[in-house]
């Protein structure tokens, strides 16, 4: 135990050699680490981290990351051990259920139960609990602690904890700061000394109610004071994403995870993307005359070609000589201009092409931010789904226009100026050929319109398996621990299997098409020479009329070949362009835009009024029923409940996440579907149990919520958070890079950054979901009196969801919620002696504390 940034994590990390030691040595039986051999060494190692790290497959498959070879009742045994198996076994599909991209269709808690059962199924000889329980309600705490218990009998079992009552009761605690062991010792010993840890102690004291809690000393010797391994009281709530509170219920997840391509996808027109292209004209314009005028020079050269072939029939040498000649300096210029006029071309058209592609990737993903939370709950809008759409199809765009689009152009010219000079030199001929052209035109537009219908399900599949690898990358440490390498590729690979079937259908139609297409080119030129000859006979014509006509119209068939070639590319491109106008074309059922109402004096009151709520993926199951709550301006509110009661939705109405079926949300009045929603947000702030980070700078961090702000309120906001002193402390100060999603900073360091770049906004409504779930008792007790601070001299309207009930006694007021409704509200002390809904949670979060 010990503060965040102490190195708790890393002596975890460490005991699972993700890393291994500058100096000194980690041993497991006496044997350095080093000389074991790591696979086997991990399979006796058991990991339940605060980041749940799920992947987007069955439950079960989930739960089998843990044992590979498990059967289904070990399976079973083992959700049972952790609390999971009731609700496991309400929904549709029970244990095969599909739970979205990182498990984005749970909640945190039922995410976590799962990551316990993965623990527990391993029967490891060394279990790591780092906050293992952290993500639970009090009830399914106590619940999964016993557990928790059985299993750790007979294993060497190291707890991480910010909570210090979770480690009270352990053979032997150590105290860490700053990198090194400060004090160890049992929870007698440690207080004897008086020292760090008494310190941590008194001050978690001074945060527990006084009516409930007792003598910490006197707890160790009770049976629940021996249930060490519970973690501090966060709830289950889900993220934005995931739409938490209804998972409790059986859910008609068929509707949400039966995800296929987009049959209704539209052909999209190549013309709409000439607005995107129309700042590029000029280098457009260019590239067209430079493809238009080497398309013409290939028929040019295939002229010559029969003119040089009629010049060895020359009646005297020198008159052979004469013309061979001429025609190898038109060869030479020819080549020239032709690189001349390549370079200018491919300038051109890449210029436009990765100007088009920014371009693309831009508006999209400012569209994608317009979009309501709802559309994010599809499986098929995962975040891996939707970075590969703005990476590769873009891409491919951009290779349409910037490759593709200057071949159609050449083509297009070289028929052209084939087909005049075929007339002028023998007409007659020159109409047959031209005649059976069409014949091969015909093969490669039907290749290119039966590739079209695959090639939409074939980038989906794509997709599919580059989002399964975009989690196993996400979530390296929790796959290298368990691992399971192996069965991920397995399951890439298996993902990967409707690509290869797509992509063999693909090559079959691909091949049946050129086949097609090259047997006609031969059937022509025995119908060219044939017919050629008689017209010869008849005098008509010269040999060497023959021969040019062929070469120039052959040579049409050339270029008309080479562009049959890129059907398949276009028939990507046209899917691909499809779908990137299907999501600039897809109106927001929330307007973004600065329309509606702004109120002059917003003063911060909120108004439920007999909502009923539905997800919108979840038709058929209520979240909230005639729920009604009034939120004076200026005061404070703490929400209370089980996992799964409504919390977190009542958090996302407030904010306009989703909009409600029956009755309203009203800020001052006013109804919120009528307020400008960005102007709306801009006075409002939250901070969730999940910090999020972004790579970047601490300072760039913190501005992010209010870009504008001097560098003086940066610092005051961070001092504000607890986080001044820290960042401080780093090399850098406030210009250290935080690394993507802030892997470079501990868990309550994060959460300090979240909770300071709140403070700069000076919000009106400031909303914090379980915001020092992740700190420690020194930094929570600070955090928590700068709250109340800010709470009473900025006079904002506070919501706060919190299963750490203590943390509420300073609040206003408290609602309790039950089943989607208000079924209790009044003051803490009020709520307390009511004997209802709140005293029974009170009393369960007294039991396990």
């Amino acid at each position: 135990m010990g503060a965040s940034g102490s190195g708790k994590s890393t002596v975890v990390a460490l005991l699972q050699r993700f890393y291994d030691p500058t100096e000194g040595v980690v041993r497991i039986d006496g044997f350095d680490i080093k000389t074991l051999q790591l696979k086997w060494m991990r399979e006796q190692i058991g990991v339940v981290s605060q980041d749940h790290a799920l992947f987007g497959t069955s439950i079960k498959e989930n739960i089998m990351f843990g044992k590979d070879n498990a059967s289904m009742d070990e399976v079973i045994s083992a959700a049972k051990a952790a609390n999971a198996d009731e609700f496991i076994t309400q929904l549709p599909d029970g244990y095969e259920t599909q739970i979205g991209d990182r498990g984005g269709l749970l909640s945190g808690g039922q995410k976590q139960r799962i990551a316990i059962a993965r623990a527990i199924i391993r029967n490891p000889v060394i279990l790591l609990l780092d906050e293992a329980t952290s993500a639970l309600d009090a009830e399914s705490e106590t619940l999964i602690q016993v557990s928790l218990d059985q299993v750790a009998a007979g294993r060497t079992t190291l707890v991480v904890a910010h909570k210090l009552t979770t480690v009270r009761g352990a053979d032997l605690i150590a105290v860490l700061e700053n990198g090194s062991v400060k004090e160890m010792g049992s929870h007698e010993d440690l207080m004897t000394k008086n020292n760090h840890y008494a310190k941590l102690i008194n001050i978690q004291r001074q945060s527990s109610s006084q009516e409930h809690r007792q003598d910490l000393q006197d707890g160790v010797k009770t049976p629940e004071g021996r249930q060490y391994w519970s973690t501090k009281n966060s709830f289950n709530r889900l993220s934005i994403r995931s739409t938490p509170d209804l998972i409790a219920s059986p859910l008609h997840f068929e509707s949400i995870l039966a995800v296929a391509p987009d049959e209704n996808l539209s052909s999209t027109s190549f013309t709409r993307l000439l607005p995107l292209v129309s700042p590029e004209w000029k280098s457009s314009l260019l590239g067209c005359i430079s493809a238009a005028t080497f398309g013409a020079i290939q028929p040019i050269y295939a002229l010559n070609i029969g003119g040089m072939i009629s010049a060895f029939f020359a009646t005297s040498s020198q008159q052979m000589q004469d013309r061979i000649r001429i025609y190898s300096l038109i060869f030479i210029s020819l080549t020239f201009i032709s690189m001349i006029l390549n370079l200018i071309q491919h300038y051109s058209f890449a210029k436009m092409g990765e100007r088009l592609m920014q371009r693309l990737r831009l508006r999209m993903l400012e569209k994608i931010f317009t979009f309501e939370p709802a559309w994010f709950d599809m499986e098929e809008n995962s975040s891996g789904e939707l970075c590969s759409r703005l990476s590769n199809e873009a891409s491919t765009v951009k290779s349409i226009v910037s490759d593709r689009i200057s071949l159609l152009v050449q083509t297009i010219s070289g028929v052209l100026i084939a087909m005049v000079i075929g007339l002028l030199v023998a007409w007659k001929l020159a109409l047959v050929m031209i005649a059976v052209q069409p014949l091969s035109v015909l093969c490669f537009y039907t290749k290119k319109v039966l590739l079209t219908s695959i090639s939409r399900n074939y980038s989906y599949a794509q997709n599919r398996s580059s989002n399964i690898a975009s989690e196993a990358v996400y979530n390296h440490k929790t796959v290298t621990s368990l691992g399971s390498t192996k069965k991920i590729i397995e399951i890439f690979d298996k993902a990967q299997d409707e690509a290869r079937r797509k992509g063999k259908k693909a090559a079959w139609l691909a091949g049946f098409g050129m086949g097609s297409a090259q047997c006609l080119t031969f059937m022509t030129w025995a119908l060219d020479f044939w017919y050629g000859g008689v017209l010869v006979q008849k005098g008509e014509i010269s040999a060497g009329d023959v021969f040019k006509t062929f070469f120039v119209l052959v040579s049409t068939g050339k270029v008309i070949a080479e562009a049959g070639s890129m059907t398949s590319d276009l028939a990507k491109g046209s899917a691909a362009i499809s779908s990137v106008f299907k999501i600039l074309d897809r109106p927001s059922s929330q307007d973004n835009t600065n329309h509606g109402a702004k109120i002059d004096a917003i003063t911060g009151r909120i108004e439920l009024k007999n909502i009923d709520f539905y997800y919108p993926n979840r038709p058929s199951i209520p979240v909230l029923q005639q729920f009604s709550l009034d939120i004076k301006p200026g005061t404070s509110i703490g929400l209370v409940g089980t996992s799964g009661c409504g919390k977190s939705t009542v958090i996302a109405l407030i904010q306009r996440f989703y909009d409600v079926e029956k009755g309203c949300v009203k800020i001052d009045g006013v109804d919120l579907r009528e307020i400008d929603i960005k102007w709306y947000r801009k006075h409002t702030a939250l901070v969730s149990q999940e910090p999020v980070v972004y790579s970047g700078s601490i300072r760039e961090n913190i501005l992010l919520g209010r870009p504008e702000a001097a560098e003086d309120e940066v610092v005051e906001a961070a001092k504000a958070a607890n986080a001044h002193d820290f960042i401080s402390a780093m090399e850098n100060g406030y210009e250290t890079e935080c690394g993507e999603r802030g892997v470079q900073l501990s868990g309550g360091q994060k959460q300090r950054l979240a909770i300071a770049r709140a403070f700069l906004r000076n919000p009106v409504i400031l909303l914090l979901d379980e915001v020092t779930s992740s700190l420690d008792s020194d930094s929570e007790q600070a955090v928590q009196e700068a709250l109340a601070q800010i709470m009473a001299s900025r006079k904002m309207t506070t919501v706060v969801v919190a299963h750490r009930l203590n943390t509420l006694k300073k609040l206003d007021r408290i609602a309790v919620i039950a089943d989607g409704t208000v079924v209790e509200t009044g003051s803490y002390d009020r709520l307390k002696n009511m004997g209802g809904q709140f005293s029974r949670l009170l009393h369960a979060h007294d039991l396990k504390s």
